[in-house]
């Protein structure tokens, strides 16, 4: 297996990892029913920014609004076997991916009569998770990992895990932009590893590909017996700024920000956020480096793993919120939302979609034609010497042929004069229902004057169908974002 530009999960091979763990019986757990809360709980003293509490029919697909589903064997143009050698394909088949009707979401590996795997993969639609300014960060599930122990877990690697938002669209940034795995674990060994990936890849300052990590034995029942609650922690109130994973509220990883020099720190930490991820792997690299070459014929089908609710909550600081107004103008974070109402700011607390008017056959390249605009006014900070970042969740459906395109505009002053102006190459989408992910790697068309700092100023993004004869629809509220080139 290639050791570059491989992203997310390595091979984390502890030597906290005892015999007698690797040394488990090969009995295997009759798989329990899986009780959900049936909401998701309160934390108090932070604000709940996003959730899932996964409730609906059995058999259901999770909310289309929240999540998207990873399907195949890589990312389009990705590394192949998702980077790590595992061996299934991802679906979105109920039978691999779907609720329960228990409240609980439900990932099942499955083996046909050939011996092929599947099993399921999804990821959050936001990608600005991210602790506020002089604040933390919670990221938390409560899961139950696959009731499967010894040879018949050979191969099985759930995990719930977060990956920077710049590696969308990308794919061969990994590890620079950052991986928190909240919980991983393999082989059905009765342990949750908590792991950073950072720096580069091989070696670094994040030992990749193994990462920083440390691991532990799930409290009181075994991790594939019972559920458990997998907290992460990004903590920018402490001097200095700390990671922190938790299993059942007991503290079990930390990394701090004076272990890792600061451009690592920062490629890891000053992009617009994460996103997050849950997934049911079959073999792979970390896996194989404790049990040799899985999964085996000994490993069973059948045993998913189950999650009652993700949620993602803020403590202090000047991070994101819900204002009341669409139109208010953003103050904590440079990471904007497109808001409903065509306001630019915070992320709202629902998702929803705005409609773009067809091109009508005739070429836009370049110019708005009826775009959908957003807006954000009164703005006033400090140019911090970047690039305008975007990542905007567009569908056009089953049309063929159409191309949604960006321009993004600052006014420094508010007085009506756009300053800095960015038009980026339209992005063609695929004629499969489903929104992708349009971001400013497709590469700037055209730009006009140069940044400065906003002195009670104005931004503007303009989003349009710039070829193509169908409508086209952009994901608003809390799934498309800009990141400004402000402090």
């Amino acid at each position: 297996m290639s050791t570059s530009r491989i992203p997310h999960r390595r091979t984390t091979v502890l030597a906290a990892l005892t015999a007698s763990a690797l040394a488990l019986a090969g009995l295997v757990t009759v798989l329990g029913s899986g009780s959900a809360r049936g909401d998701v709980p309160p934390a108090p003293g932070w604000s709940l920014q996003w959730s899932d509490d996964f409730n609906g029919a059995d058999r259901s697909l999770p909310s289309a609004a929240n999540w998207q589903i990873d399907t195949g064997h890589s990312y389009p143009g990705g590394p192949g076997n998702w980077g790590t050698g595992e061996v299934q394909n991802y679906t979105s088949n109920p039978d691999n991916l779907s609720l329960d009707g228990n409240g609980n979401l439900r990932i099942t590996p499955l083996r046909d009569g050939a011996g092929n795997w599947t099993s399921g993969r999804i990821e959050t639609r936001r990608a600005d998770f991210k602790a506020p300014a002089g604040g933390t960060l919670r990221i938390e599930s409560r899961i139950q990992m696959p009731n499967v122990t010894g040879n018949a877990a050979l191969g099985y690697w759930p995990a719930f895990w977060a990956l920077g938002s710049p590696y969308r669209g990308n794919y061969w940034n990994w590890p620079g932009i950052g991986e928190f795995d909240i919980m991983e674990n393999v082989n059905g060994i009765n342990s949750v590893w908590g792991v950073l990936h950072c720096g580069v890849n091989p070696g670094g300052p994040c030992n990749e590909t193994s990462g920083i990590a440390n691991n532990r034995a799930c409290p009181g029942a075994s991790c594939q017996s019972a559920f458990h609650t997998y907290r992460f922690e990004w903590d920018r109130s402490a001097t200095p700024n700390a990671l922190r994973w938790y299993v059942d509220d007991q503290l079990f990883h930390t990394v701090t920000q004076n272990q890792l020099d600061a451009g690592t720190w920062a490629n890891m930490t000053d992009h617009a956020g994460y996103f997050v991820l849950l997934n049911l792997a079959i073999g792979g690299a970390f896996p194989d480096a404790l049990a040799g070459s899985t999964p085996t014929a000994d490993t069973v089908p059948g045993r998913p793993m189950l999650i009652d609710y993700v949620g993602v909550w803020t403590r202090g600081g000047s991070g994101p919120t819900d204002p009341p107004d669409p139109t208010d103008p953003p103050t904590g974070s440079s990471t904007l939302a497109l808001r409903s109402g065509g306001g630019l700011g915070a992320a709202q607390s629902t998702a929803s979609a705005v409609t773009l008017a067809p091109a009508g056959g005739t070429n836009h390249d370049g110019t708005p034609h009826s775009p959908q605009t957003f807006t954000a006014s009164g703005v006033t900070r400090t140019y911090d010497g970047g690039s305008t970042q975007f990542d905007l969740l567009v569908d056009a459906g089953t049309v063929i042929a159409n191309g949604q395109q960006a321009k993004v505009s600052y006014d420094r002053t508010g007085d009506g004069t756009w300053d800095r102006t960015e038009t980026y190459a339209y992005f063609p989408t695929d004629p499969v229902p489903g929104y992708e992910h349009y971001t400013q790697s497709r590469g700037l068309k055209s730009s006009t004057g140069s940044h400065g700092n906003l002195v009670n100023g104005t931004v503007k993004v303009e989003i349009w169908n710039a070829i193509g004869n169908g409508s086209s629809t952009v994901g608003v509220g809390n799934q498309s974002v800009v990141r400004i080139p402000f402090g």
